[in-house]
């Protein structure tokens, strides 16, 4: 027994400074718990035959466990990677109207669902989905939490576990897991592949058609290619053979870019407001990728279909939050007033010249030194948009034995930077970051360059 009298108790470990001062800022309670699991975790190994440890580096154990699990989350970090929508580091990041639009939502009461006018209760929808079909020209909207949701739902509502017509080109993975049979699976639906890997066409589906036919499905392979020896018919092919045969068509266009990319020099990405002119039923689309805006899953089309995913169960289960809802308004806003490329982070990004990049890259390595220079480089769009698109850029070259300790540094730093490795350097792509960043950018690396 005299090997655990070294451990010392909870009360003991509770006086010290630093465990005081968790103490007065988290639960004391919850403080106690850890200290216990700590200690019980010790004397396991000190049974074990391991070497009793100290009090000091029994308290420094707490108080790192303290630091990680109970800190602020999700931490703000500068994106130097030089992929604009970056699914690990959020997707797009908000316009300050969009966040102080959503912070709005948050402090106080609002009218989410109660008409002013009248005095009665009225519908989170009805803004922001107004604001929707003026921008694309659909006949109704629905906005539910995230587009995979939304498929799932209007896939519930429309094809009511039917069978659903699907090119086997597009019965895909499309991230995460997320997979094109499954989600019909989950909805209820049945599965009918039709065409080959590489050729699909419109006659295909019009063969596959029955009385058990719930809806035709396309599905925008948004985060790769298949390229060479293709086709694929248009949605307003699928169009036509749906609607001949009273049976209605869903597209699922992935990006939400309601703007045309290739002024940018991107290739031709499908813009919702092209499914609705194309008479789609129900066009569906994130809203935290080319829109811009927070995570949302937006369906647009037939004011009737639009009912029936309305009043649909899942609805519920799919609702979007208020502070989503009211940073997605002022998203929408923005491209309302025409504002998009001064106002929308993304768009600034994609819509920066090389030159305005390039004299923002010689001003930071000016303040660095020689540790710092410019090069040329080229960011993506990412985040399941343009696969394969790739933008002019420029980038701050750190020279350093190690570029995966500058890496890891800067991850550590007060106001944490991610960057690349490129050609076994470390380097910092400034077409993702703003120019209002800059200067956290360069107390970060001098922080870690000294």
């Amino acid at each position: 027994m005299n090997k655990f009298r070294k451990i010392p108790s909870v009360d003991v470990i509770l006086q010290q400074d630093d465990i005081k001062q968790i103490g007065e800022e988290f639960n004391l309670d919850m403080v106690t718990l850890l200290i216990r699991k700590v200690l019980a975790v010790t004397r396991k190994e000190v049974s074990e035959g391991q070497t009793s440890p100290s009090i000091e580096s029994i308290v420094k154990s707490i108080t790192e466990i303290a630091s990680t699990r109970w800190r602020t989350s999700p931490q703000a970090v500068i994106n130097a990677t030089g992929v604009i929508l970056h699914t690990n580091l959020g997707r797009a990041p908000l316009s300050k109207e969009s966040i102080l639009s959503a912070r709005r939502a948050a402090e106080g009461y609002s009218d989410l669902e109660l008409d002013l006018a009248t005095g009665k209760r009225g519908s989170r929808q009805a803004q922001v989905s107004q604001l929707i079909c003026d921008l694309v020209g659909s006949e109704a909207a629905i906005i539910v939490n995230n587009n995979a949701a939304a498929l799932i739902l209007g896939l519930a509502a429309v094809a009511n576990g039917k069978g659903v017509i699907v090119s086997r080109s597009e019965a895909v993975e499309i991230g995460g897991g997320f997979r094109i049979p499954d989600v019909l699976a989950q909805s209820g639906s049945r599965l009918v592949e039709v065409g080959t890997t590489n050729r699909t066409y419109s006659k295909d589906f019009e063969s596959a058609i029955d009385e058990d036919t719930g809806a035709l499905l396309s599905v925008h392979a948004s985060n790769f290619k298949i390229v060479g020896f293709t086709h694929s018919p248009k949605i307003s092919e699928l169009v036509e053979v749906g609607h001949k045969s009273n049976v209605p068509v869903l597209h699922d266009v992935g990006s939400g870019c309601i703007v045309d990319a290739t002024k940018y020099g991107l290739a031709k990405e499908p813009m919702p407001q092209e499914s609705v002119d194309s008479n789609v039923d129900l066009c569906f689309f994130s809203a935290d990728k080319l829109l811009g805006g927070p995570q949302a899953g937006i369906v647009v089309g037939k004011k009737h279909y639009i009912q029936k995913l309305s009043s649909h169960p899942l609805a519920r289960a799919f609702r979007i939050d208020k502070m989503s809802l009211a940073a997605l308004n002022e998203t929408l806003l923005h491209y309302s007033r025409g504002e998009s490329e001064t106002k929308i982070p993304i768009w600034q990004m994609i819509s920066a010249s090389v030159e305005d990049l390039s004299v923002r890259s010689k001003h930071i390595c000016e303040s660095l030194g020689p540790t710092a220079e410019t090069i040329k480089t080229s960011a993506t769009v990412g985040g399941g948009s343009l696969p394969g698109e790739h933008l002019d850029s420029v980038a701050i070259s750190i020279k350093a034995k190690s570029p995966n300790d500058v890496g890891r540094k800067l991850r550590e730093a007060n106001y944490p930077v991610v960057g690349r490795i490129e050609n076994n350097r470390f380097i910092l792509d400034l077409r993702t970051i703003l120019p209002e960043q800059d200067s956290f950018l360069v107390k970060s690396l001098k922080q870690i360059l000294v």
